[in-house]
């Protein structure tokens, strides 16, 4: 009897045992991914990761952070600095987008396209050496395009272990150059590249393409008028400087970098044209003042609206000195010959050289982008490369040779540098969506077996969908 009322009680005390665990095992269920770590928590678990700040916004947790990264990726026990990065969470079960600008990085909310177009988180990474992810003291010998994939790599390769489903790479004009040089340097980071407005300047001596590009873009009323207010802002080069030298004052501009108003003044008014097809639209040239009959302030004004008088000051220099310097050792610049200013130009387009304080060093390494070139053209793998028709940047584009998968180089009609894929004509905005959704791997049945039926996954969002296409008064991609 004693024996039965043992196996009784045992039995009554497995069955509680039971219903308790179901229990706590049905809790957990309901619990979630609340039940896991915090994203913050999980995020600043990575060593070397820390908070600036965490920003509210509906359906998303966004952060402001920083990374401490290797001085030099060749000698990680030479110094290290702080990088910053922000990053737009969705959900760890979501493809992530690697979004990079090439330069400071926009600590407010923002989706790039290709995030849009996954529904999916994105890691946006500001470029080393732009304030405030300068090492101190700086060594600019290590600003280099494979020091910043470099960057990169060490940010993903920790993200990757929290964000492990597919990740792509984004970025628009350096952005986009930037995300292809990390392709080229670690290629089997991302699943797949997105490259908005890639300048690539193979051969820096050869600049023609562009020379042919100016003479045909847009139509050739708009041309001609462009063209004539170039020429006479340096024909009233006198009275136009005297209200440069009263701004100068007033603002408190200095021209030490470039070395005198009068460099400054012509470096303006020969970025006009190319300043306005970058940014503006052909319909814009009917805003364009007749130079035979505009005052002089009507020239003033056209000239610092499109291409921006403080844009050759130490001030207006000083945010983009890391872009100058990178132009004149690797990425290239270009020099256009402009021959309706013959006779009028003093100095002509200026090197990148003129526009970098002396006391940094530099070489041009003319290696180096005929490197990536190559590689792009024999090696591409799920790349896509967009261009604006009508934007001075891609008239020197990446192409793509006979060795590349499943890889495209696509042109929106009539675009200037804010070209994406929702400017693309019919069939390849549909073709360029189904890719992106494929290669991020969460492209829907329906346009899996019809890339017709391909539409971006995520809500439309005014705020968050911001294209982040500043109109910037220097000639720079």
């Amino acid at each position: 009897m004693r024996k039965t009322l043992g196996w009784l009680l045992s039995l009554v005390v497995l069955i509680g045992t039971m219903g308790a665990a179901g229990a706590t095992a049905q809790a957990a269920t309901a619990a979630g991914p609340a039940a896991a770590a915090d994203i913050k928590d999980q995020i600043l678990g990575i060593p070397g990761m820390s908070l600036i700040e965490e920003k509210p916004y509906p359906g998303y947790r966004f952060f402001v952070l920083e990374y401490e990264q290797p001085v030099d990726h060749r000698q990680p026990s030479k110094g290290t600095f702080k990088q910053r990065l922000t990053l737009l969470h969705k959900d760890t079960s979501r493809p992530t987008v690697f979004y990079t600008s090439g330069y400071n990085v926009n600590t407010s909310p923002r989706r790039s396209e290709p995030t849009t177009i996954v529904d999916g988180n994105q890691v946006s990474l500001e470029y080393r050496f732009f304030t405030p992810s300068r090492p101190d003291p700086a060594n600019w010998a290590n600003l280099d395009i494979w020091q910043a994939a470099g960057d990169q790599h060490r940010v993903f390769t920790a993200l990757k272990k929290i964000y492990s489903k597919n990740w792509i790479a984004t970025g628009g004009s350096k952005g986009g150059m930037t995300a292809t040089y990390y392709e080229r340097y670690y290629p089997r980071d991302m699943d797949g590249v997105v490259a908005y407005v890639a300048p690539n300047d193979v051969n820096n001596k050869e600049d023609s393409a562009y020379d042919r590009f100016l003479s045909k873009v847009g139509t050739k009323e708009c041309r001609d008028k462009l063209n004539a207010v170039q020429r006479e802002a340096l024909v009233r080069r006198e009275p136009l400087e005297a209200k440069y030298a009263a701004a100068a004052a007033e603002n408190g501009w200095t021209f030490t970098t470039v070395g005198t108003l009068d460099k400054a003044y012509e470096a303006v008014v020969l970025d006009y044209t190319w300043a306005f097809w970058q940014y503006s639209l052909l319909a814009d040239c009917a805003g364009v003042p007749t130079a035979a009959t505009a005052s002089d302030q009507e020239i003033w004004d056209t000239v610092d609206t499109i291409s921006g008088f403080s844009a050759y000051t130490d001030q207006g220099l000083e945010t983009y000195t890391p872009y100058y310097y990178q132009a004149g050792t690797q990425l290239g610049s270009p020099d256009i010959k402009q021959p309706h200013l013959k006779g009028l130009s003093r100095y002509g387009y200026q090197p990148p050289r003129d526009f970098v304080p002396r006391d940094i060093p530099m070489t041009f390494q003319p290696g180096v982008m005929a490197d990536v070139d190559a590689w792009v053209r024999t090696h591409a793998d799920r790349m896509l490369f967009v261009y604006g028709q009508n934007d001075p940047w891609g008239a020197e584009p990446f192409h793509l040779g006979y060795g590349v998968k499943d890889s495209y180089v696509m042109i929106a009609p009539g675009a200037n540098h804010g070209a994406n894929v929702a400017k693309l004509q019919d069939g390849e905005r549909t073709l360029a969506t189904a890719r992106i959704l494929q290669w991020a791997g969460v492209a829907p049945a329906a346009a899996l077996a019809d890339a017709g039926r391909a539409r971006p996954l995520a809500k439309p969002d005014p705020q968050l969908d911001q294209q982040d296409l500043p109109r910037e008064a220097q000639l720079r991609p």
